[in-house]
């Protein structure tokens, strides 16, 4: 016990300064090999596979759902479903969406450490489910706030929360990739599920495309849950709902102020891109359905790509890259995109580095805390990201400028684009202030050397 007790001292000691170091292709950090006992290293595969591919399933079946919202906006905004709903009203829906899975992180954390994992995502499973098959039947506009927003909200984030803390417990050189692995699901969940929405409001009608949707989501998330499994008993973490020490450290503020400004430009691309290719370019709402899918493609294809060039180049520098090449990428395609072909090349290019955030803060959290604290501050993470993942749609739409014709939506994509580009200035300051500890950390040996 005592020696955990130094290890576990150590661990938060080492974890302010350690940088992200490629060495044979994957990086690891001294915060990573501190809180786990040299005993009882992460495997680095065997059942953590299962669990890669696990967390896969249930990304498909919750955050590849909830990306096809965009069809369901550019419909409702389209054909007016709801008579006296705003356009805000829409946007604020599919942020809720977001924003309460998120909103509930630090009970989901507590419940799964007390009542354990399973539990919290059975009731996750019926609850998104559910909300999908209650909106089916909704004929006002607060109905559709509780079922397709609150609730599918609340049943993303009892499934999500309890499994992402999982997959870093497995995997150490390979956790990036595994990571990357795992976040495809998302990609290709959206992009099956983009296409198959478009087809059945076409051809079924909006209510039983809900209805199909709700029961194909439940088979799936109760498939990944039942073959989901954590090193807990090993790792041992505290899975605290909300860690105020983590508050104190200037890394880890780092961190939050990326996810919070960085999501802002996320969710705006997500939901908007869609619309805007109705609203400004005249496509058809099944091109639109496909420029979705296709966003959602690029997401599948290049985050286990993202995975492979973390581990290999280090994290953090990876992350810092994408997170401004969003940005730059924003100003340098979508602003001028006026037709269906460059809207599409967009997507793809786009839908591969968009998600960066959700692909590689399980690592980061890792990297920047120790792999002790992953529960504990990704708890934080969620609670950091509920206004910016709730609203970010709702500023975008509040831009709109329709009387500007062509350039009807420049304010909110200026928006995204300086959102992208100020979350990368965050990780610039982490990744100076983790080379400077590693080089302050190599002083002595360097003095004691000459």
């Amino acid at each position: 016990m005592r020696r955990l007790s130094i290890l576990e001292k150590h661990s938060n000691a080492t974890s302010d300064t350690a940088p992200s170091t490629p060495d044979d292709g994957a990086s690891t950090t001294e915060a990573d090999a501190a809180v786990v006992s040299p005993t009882e290293p992460p495997p680095d595969g065997g059942y953590g596979w299962v669990c890669c591919g696990a967390v896969s399933i249930l990304n498909c079946f919750t955050w590849g759902i909830a990306a096809t919202y965009g069809v369901y906006l550019s419909n409702y905004l389209a054909t007016d479903y709801f008579p006296g709903a705003t356009p805000l009203d829409y946007a604020l829906i599919g942020g809720l969406e977001f924003g309460a899975a998120l909103l509930i992180s630090p009970l989901c954390t507590i419940l799964t450490r007390d009542l354990g994992r399973n539990a919290v995502m059975t009731a996750g499973c019926i609850m998104f489910s559910g909300g999908f098959i209650a909106a089916s039947f909704a004929n006002k506009t607060w109905q559709l706030y509780v079922s397709q927003g609150v609730l599918i909200g609340l049943g993303l984030g009892a499934i999500f929360i309890p499994s992402i803390q999982v997959l870093p417990q497995w995997f150490l050189k390979r956790r990036s990739l595994a990571g990357g692995i795992a976040s495809a699901g998302s990609g290709f969940g959206g992009l099956a599920f983009s296409l198959g929405t478009s087809a059945m409001i076409e051809q079924i009608g909006l209510a039983w495309a809900l209805r199909i949707t709700g029961i194909i989501a439940f088979v799936g998330n109760v498939v990944g849950m039942l073959l989901i499994k954590d090193r807990n008993h090993i790792v041992n973490p505290p899975q605290l709902g909300f860690a105020i020490h983590l508050l104190r450290r200037y890394d880890c503020l780092l961190l939050l102020s990326w996810a919070f400004t960085n999501l802002l430009g996320y969710m705006v691309i997500l939901y908007s891109l869609s619309s805007y290719a109705v609203q400004v370019v005249g496509l058809t709402q099944a091109q639109a359905g496909v420029l979705t899918a296709v966003l959602n493609l690029g997401t599948g294809i290049g985050r286990p790509l993202i995975g492979f060039a973390s581990d290999r180049f280090g994290r953090l520098e990876v992350a810092t890259t994408l997170t401004l090449l969003n940005g730059i990428l924003l100003f340098a395609i979508w602003v001028p995109a006026d037709n269906y072909g460059v809207l599409i090349f967009y997507a793809l290019v786009s839908g591969a580095m968009l998600g960066v955030y959700w692909m590689t803060v399980g690592p980061l959290c890792a990297e920047v805390a120790g792999l002790h604290e992953v529960p504990s501050f990704l708890s934080l993470q969620w609670l950091t990201v509920v206004l910016p993942t709730t609203f970010a749609e709702v500023i975008a739409l509040y831009l709109r400028r329709p009387d500007m014709g062509r350039w009807a939506y420049l304010y909110p994509q200026v928006f995204a684009a300086l959102s992208y580009i100020v979350a990368s200035l965050f990780l610039f300051e982490l990744l100076r202030m983790k080379r400077k500890g590693r080089l302050l950390s190599q002083m002595p040996e360097m003095v004691q050397v000459q």
